[in-house]
């Protein structure tokens, strides 16, 4: 693979869209390379790279089947559950007290 053709952000040609866009339309990159990239200039900082795909080339997402369904299911019913009390937080725990609010901030 060469050297890739970059575009100012908002300026990328018809045709070519990020992973973003490809969601979006309900379409995934497919294992095609990626085939030219924007950037967006940043203060003090380097510039944030977006990468593009052929949208010709992109094929369909694939359907979400009832095993995956059950396994993301169980997977987001985990995150949700405090390791200290086992009860069902009714929101993601989040990784820096690592238990629900109750366990981690005690009224004393």
């Amino acid at each position: 693979m060469g050297t890739l053709p970059v575009y100012p952000w908002r300026l990328a040609p018809d045709g070519l869209a990020t992973r973003r866009q490809l969601r979006a339309a309900g379409l995934r990159p497919g294992g095609q390379d990626v085939a030219a990239q924007l950037e967006r200039p940043r203060y003090r900082r380097g510039p944030l790279i977006a990468f593009l795909y052929r949208i010709e080339l992109a094929l369909q997402v694939r359907p979400m089947t009832a095993a995956k369904a059950a396994a993301l299911a169980k997977a987001n019913a985990a995150r949700r559950t405090c390791p200290t009390c086992r009860r069902d937080a009714g929101y993601v725990i989040p990784a820096s007290p690592g238990e629900c609010v109750p366990c981690a901030y005690p009224e004393e």
